[in-house]
């Protein structure tokens, strides 16, 4: 029973760290390098990183500069991120990539909170699912006669405030998101 817990947990908390993933592809109105992190660039005939070919830093507030090892990559690089659907308009002056983060309209801002609150939706049916597959294996080991009753509903209630709590989680960081993406 207890690897049953274990792997009800483990299910919530993938579902929880996908959600904390996909909340950091949302763009706020500052720059930020995980904004580049589904960012890749054609080297020789392959996909690599943007990471992986460019030194990244964010020397100000609303701009990303990518310092490439090689020069001859600086047109490729511009290529990925203006291919990436980033709203990121590149430029270069043959040394460094400079990619300006303008600021968001608060229309913008409006879509890009309710595409936060799909996402935390989805992560908390994904933690809801975990909570009823665990729930129907305790079940089924009851009518079994692996457990009895009162151990099934002790197992219901532990998967109850792992759920309680995980839903938790996904709303804080929601909420903290949310927070990001309406202040000014």
């Amino acid at each position: 029973m207890k690897e049953l817990f274990i792997e009800v947990e483990l299910k919530m908390k993938e579902a929880l760290d996908h959600f904390h993933e996909e909340l950091k592809h949302l763009r706020t109105g500052r720059a930020s390098l995980a904004m580049l992190d589904g960012v890749s660039v054609d080297y020789y005939g392959a996909p690599t990183p943007m990471n992986q070919v460019a030194k990244l830093s964010v020397p100000e507030a609303t701009l990303i500069m990518a310092q490439p090892y090689d020069s001859s990559l600086i047109p490729l690089i511009e290529k990925a991120v203006m291919q990436a659907n980033l709203g990121l308009n590149p430029s270069s002056d043959g040394k460094v990539v400079r990619i300006p983060v303008p600021p968001l309209t608060e229309e913008r801002r409006k879509e890009i909170v309710k595409r936060a609150h799909d996402l935390a939706e989805t992560a908390r049916n994904s933690v809801r699912h975990a909570r009823r597959e665990g729930n129907e294996r305790l079940k089924e080991m009851e009518k079994e006669k692996e457990i009895g009753q009162d151990e099934e509903h002790r197992g219901m209630d532990e998967h109850q405030k792992l759920h309680d709590h995980y839903i938790g989680e996904i709303n804080t960081a929601l909420e903290h998101k949310e927070e990001d993406l309406l202040t000014v």
